[in-house]
């Protein structure tokens, strides 16, 4: 979900006059007169929400004849609803992070130890000069008198 989408739909269910609007419209799909008998404010006004929601995914609506139906679209609210899960997920520690009573997870530590261990081993093994610094048999251009 893009934020500037996800911020519209906030923005769209700010209100409470919409809200009870999506849930009328999650009972069922449903032309404007039905709507504006529940709420106790002008159809121009119903109409302004029922736009503010259609603006933001929440509701299409559907033309039959002479009258328009809207009904409730859900894909934006999964969408709202998987970067909320997201966020109430708790995100693991790294294994070097301190326990909440300030302590290093021990397991977490030592398996870090020993991928170190194995590494280094591997690296002296199949070191052809393993007295000489990395440095020092590193290739390189080929001292000249003047420089010596």
């Amino acid at each position: 979900m893009s934020y500037v989408s996800g911020m519209e739909v906030f923005q769209a269910v700010d209100d409470p006059v919409r809200r009870r609007i999506l849930e009328l419209l999650h009972e069922r799909p449903r032309p404007v007169h039905e709507l504006v008998a529940v709420f106790d404010i002008s159809r121009p006004a119903v109409s302004r929400h029922l736009r503010v929601l259609r603006e933001s995914g929440l509701v299409v609506d559907e033309v039959s004849g002479r009258e328009r139906r809207y009904r409730l679209e859900q894909a934006p609210l999964r969408a709202l609803d998987g970067w909320l899960q997201h966020l109430l997920t708790p995100v693991a520690a790294p294994a070097d992070a301190p326990a909440p009573d300030g302590r290093r997870d021990l397991a977490g530590v030592l398996d870090a130890l020993a991928t170190e261990v194995v590494r280094t081993r591997r690296e002296r093994r199949d070191d052809p000069h393993p007295h000489v610094s990395p440095a020092a048999s590193a290739p390189g251009p080929e001292p000249t008198e003047e420089s010596a």
